[in-house]
């Protein structure tokens, strides 16, 4: 999914999916003002339709498969 990032504001734990309630990797900025928060699931899922009403996507979902820094040497 390709986006818009907003590094003043990053997704954190405390975010949650709107649809589920998992942990957010996604938030979609409308043009109303409001904000929509998914999972990975859920933003592949109606990725389309966001697309089409979205000012801003912010996607963070490479922290999924990112490897953390602090990682042992063998699983970097």
């Amino acid at each position: 999914m390709n986006s818009v990032l907003t590094p003043a504001s990053p997704l954190t734990a405390a975010d949650r999916c709107d649809r589920c309630g998992a942990q957010a990797y996604l938030r979609v900025v409308l043009a109303s003002g409001g904000e929509l928060l998914f999972c990975a699931h859920h933003a592949r899922k109606f990725e389309p339709e966001l697309r089409k009403v979205a000012v801003e996507i912010q996607d963070e979902t490479d922290r999924l498969t990112a490897t953390p820094a602090n990682a042992p040497e063998d699983e970097r």
